[in-house]
């Protein structure tokens, strides 16, 4: 076992870099497993260890919990940070609210210490509970052995590894239970309410799941990216196009983070394979299309150009779809009703750019955009065409 997940890490990982390798450490059999044939790999390449654990303050022992997992982390010489899911939780969606808020966490502290990559301990049994649970109706996906983070904005640039997913979890005790090693076993696992945990209950131990995660789309390469952050595709390419690809698309050119419904999504498939032109709007995004191009803007409609104050030194993202840095104090807002106060070359590229796509670009009060031209000290950088390279599988391992 410990053989094949290092053959995922040495394709996936570089074996010579100043990053430090995260893992997710919840105390589970499979995340201890995880770590633990992480930190013999990560030794003998010299590489630093992170381990991240997450408190969701849903159990009395939960943080004897994370306790024992910064032991775990001791032992093995690496880095440690427990993490709390702070505040309310709410009375229905739980699980979903806990995955979303450890992903936001653990993505949080993995860019704070320059990670790049975060490995989980997801196994073929989670692959088969994540099926029997869309036979039941779930929308859940599978996990994929490489995918970029969930969180968003706070994992753009972070991507997850999964290297376990060739191994049951049954296989994965044992393995443990020879070297003697001891685990955590959450009683919510086996909590008949939740639906994973009836997946669960429904399988047997000797199960498998060899099926592998989809084909690179590298013919998606020809996607381009406008100033404005708007994407565009020739629409023979979006024809042969996969759903997962139209919904990366419309997430990446809105800067949002929630998939759209299977059904308003094979609506735009079946629109988009007939030759009309039409525009449409689909998970915060305006999708519009002539018989030649596709284009994918931040539907102007759509609410939520707040306004934006950074200090010097800082870094935020602006509407889920520009990274801003400053060397100085700034203040942003939407371009919309301050055109008029670009210079004459500003103008002229806003001109160029879809009208859709004008009024929300980032503005800084009384200097202009920092996309349409340089401004001193502001750096703009676009993130929807690399958000939706990443989505498709177009980087395969560890950036340097």
């Amino acid at each position: 076992m410990t053989a094949t997940v290092h053959e995922v890490l040495d394709r996936r990982l570089l074996s010579i870099s100043p990053a430090p390798i995260a893992v997710a450490l919840s105390g589970g059999g499979d995340s201890l497993a995880l770590t633990l044939m992480v930190a013999d790999w990560a030794t003998a390449r010299g590489r630093s260890l992170l381990v991240l654990t997450v408190d969701h303050g849903l159990s009395a022992q939960s943080a004897a919990w994370t306790k024992s997992c910064a032991g775990t982390a001791d032992r093995l010489g690496a880095n440690f940070r427990g993490l709390a899911w702070e505040g309310g939780k709410p009375a229905t969606g739980l699980p979903a609210a806990a995955r979303a808020a450890r992903h936001g966490l653990i993505a949080d502290a993995a860019r704070a210490a320059g990670a790049k990559v975060v490995l989980m301990g997801h196994t073929a049994s989670d692959r088969l509970e994540a099926a029997a649970m869309r036979q039941e109706g779930a929308s859940t996906p599978s996990p994929r052995e490489w995918t970029p983070s969930p969180a968003w904005p706070q994992g753009r640039d972070l991507f997850l590894l999964r290297p376990m997913l060739s191994r049951t979890r049954a296989e994965i005790r044992t393995w443990l239970a020879e070297r003697g090693e001891t685990w955590i076993e959450d009683p919510a696992n086996e909590d008949a309410r939740f639906a994973r945990a009836r997946a669960r209950a429904s399988l047997t131990g000797d199960e498998t799941d060899d099926v592998l995660p989809g084909p690179v789309l590298a013919d998606l390469a020809l996607a381009t990216c406008d100033l404005a952050g708007g994407l565009a595709a020739p629409r023979t390419l979006l024809r042969r196009a996969p759903p997962a690809f139209l919904a990366a698309a419309c997430l990446c050119a809105a800067g949002t983070s929630r998939p759209p419904r299977s059904d308003r999504l094979k609506r735009l498939a079946d629109t988009l394979g007939g030759d009309t032109d039409f525009a449409a709007t689909l998970a915060g995004a305006r999708i519009e299309a002539d018989q030649r191009d596709v284009r994918f803007l931040r539907d102007p409609g759509r609410a939520g150009l707040e306004p934006l104050s950074l200090a010097a030194g800082q870094a935020a993202v602006w509407d889920g779809r520009f990274e801003i840095t400053t060397e100085r104090h700034i203040a942003i807002q939407a371009l919309a009703g301050h055109a008029a106060r670009l210079s004459p070359a500003s103008r002229s590229a806003l001109q160029r750019l879809p009208a859709g796509g004008r009024g929300g670009l980032p503005f800084i009060r009384g200097e202009g955009s920092p996309v349409l031209a340089a401004i001193s000290g502001v750096m703009a950088r676009p993130l929807p065409l690399d958000r939706l390279r990443a989505a498709c599988g177009l980087i395969d391992r560890e950036p340097a």
